[in-house]
């Protein structure tokens, strides 16, 4: 069998410096990488070794209205395991961000929260912390 991993996700952002920097504060990230990128625009790459998040702009990115679950291809959201779900929720809500939809289900617990660019987040605990 060849399973496949999960190598990265790539999200357009109006500015990559500071998303990298808030989700380097909220889920204790390191900044792996950071340069120019396709159409003149820039990269940070934030995550961990083997993994990571890059937030890129093309540098005019757009703000038409959308729903990204409403068509083919629409980012739903980013989601990431913690150990400690309240720790997060408190980082969260300390940026300015409203944690919602706050869930347990077998075999863990979530919340969710929106950047200020929209990306939709949720956020998994499978522990008990």
């Amino acid at each position: 069998m060849n399973a496949g991993l999960l190598e990265h996700v790539n999200v357009t952002v109006s500015d990559p410096e500071a998303t990298a920097a808030l989700l380097a504060r909220v889920f204790d990230w390191d900044v792996r990488w950071r340069g120019p990128a396709k159409s003149g625009g820039q990269s940070v790459h934030v995550g961990a070794k083997d993994w990571y998040v890059a937030v890129y702009s093309p540098g005019q990115p757009t703000d038409a209205p959308h729903d990204p679950g409403r068509f083919k291809g629409g980012l739903n959201h980013i989601a990431i395991v913690v150990t400690d779900l309240a720790e997060t929720e408190r980082r969260v809500a300390a940026e300015g961000l409203t944690p919602f939809n706050h869930g347990s289900y077998e075999p863990g617990r979530r919340f969710y929260f929106i950047d200020p660019d929209g990306v939709e987040y949720e956020v998994v605990s499978y522990s008990q912390a």
